[in-house]
């Protein structure tokens, strides 16, 4: 006899996402709910919510803007604040059979850069008074943490005027020693590069940029790096020289030589991310890739000689530079992952070397 499954309620779904500690929740009409689990995807049999339920869920979480956007366009994001799971990144978007939901659970406070795990040297770049540092990763590197946990530590440490630009805001900061200014691209602001330009008539310190997804938004950055802001931003590479080109790229030949001029006098550091599972079994770890910008990566950027920049960063550790495969390498070593985990986070498992120290 088959057994009858009682209708679901968003605080259902919610306190199984809490329970199982998942990162993500994925919610489709009739299909079970789907979360990921230390970065592995989990059917969750026992709920089943219908079409009529999803639209409730959906109801629920989206503001009336939202909602709104949503029917308009087919799809919308929104942050939505749960009092037993914290804040959470909704993306509604229709479907053919009906409004699916894919939501993030973020944090209920904001990490600490030590509680991350990120080089000591990522903690010295708020005490610089102008540049450019990017955050890069897949998505659920934990790019988006980095950046909030590097804003809470300037805002407990100094006295900054704070500008984020996000779309949507993920985590909210209090002002603390430094005042905070949060906008919503969207609803506060029509886009991230009016965003940024308005933001520099509001004599700010430091810019947090969630995304830069296109060249317009790029070359603002690079304009606020340029004119004595410290800015902190994001973008979807695998590597640090792929971050490099991916801007340089985004712009038509005759204005490339410029970007990298810019580029070069403004970068401070590319911090790639990726999480691994640890070898306990128990969540995860982070990665990272780090290049830091000296006289030689500033000539090679200028040159358009990135393909150099990988030798640069290999043999540069002394100075606090890495790439991905040495920190897996090292993690492996201290058996805080596993050698399977590791080759699998990064596309040179070749150069990942085991506890014995052999290569993949």
């Amino acid at each position: 006899m088959t057994a009858v499954l009682a209708p679901i309620r968003l605080a259902d779904v919610l306190h199984v996402a809490r329970l199982r500690n998942a990162s993500d929740v994925h919610l489709c009409a009739d299909s079970a709910p789907v979360m990921r689990v230390d970065g592995a995807l989990e059917l969750q049999p026992t709920l089943m919510p219908g079409v009529e339920e999803i639209e409730a869920i959906a109801n629920a979480m989206l503001s009336k803007t939202a909602r709104a956007q949503m029917d308009a366009s087919g799809d919308a994001s929104v942050t939505y604040r749960d009092n037993e799971v914290g804040s959470i990144r909704v993306h509604a978007y229709r479907t053919s059979r009906g409004i699916s939901l894919a939501m993030r659970l973020l944090s209920a406070s904001v990490p600490t850069l030590e509680a991350l795990h990120l080089p000591a040297v990522v903690m010295t770049f708020a005490d610089r008074p102008a540049g450019l540092v990017l955050f890069t990763g897949p998505t659920g590197s934990g790019k988006s943490t980095a950046l909030a946990a590097m804003i809470d530590y300037i805002n407990r440490t100094q006295a900054k005027h704070i500008i984020t630009i996000e779309d949507p805001i993920e985590y909210e900061h209090r002002s603390n020693r430094s005042i905070i200014s949060q906008r919503h691209v969207g609803i506060d602001v029509p886009s991230f590069e009016d965003a940024i330009y308005g933001a520099l008539r509001c004599d700010p310190n430091v810019i947090l940029i969630g995304e830069m997804r296109d060249p317009s938004t790029m070359h603002a950055a690079l304009t606020a790096a340029e004119t004595g802001h410290l800015v902190l931003a994001t973008l979807h590479t695998g590597d640090a020289p792929q971050t490099v080109d991916r801007i340089i790229g985004a712009f038509s030949g005759e204005t490339q030589e410029q970007i990298r001029v810019q580029l070069a006098q403004s970068l401070i550091a590319v911090v790639c991310m990726r999480l691994v599972p640890r070898a306990s079994g128990q969540g995860r770890r982070s990665a990272i890739e780090l290049l830091l910008t000296n006289d030689a990566v500033r000539n090679l950027i200028r040159d358009g000689k990135t393909h150099q920049l990988r030798n640069i960063i290999s043999t540069s550790r002394q100075t606090g530079m890495q790439t991905l495969e040495a920190h897996l390498s090292d993690l492996i070593a201290r058996r805080e992952i596993t050698f399977e985990a590791a080759k699998a986070a990064t596309a040179r498992a070749a150069e990942v070397r085991s506890s014995t120290g052999t290569l993949a």
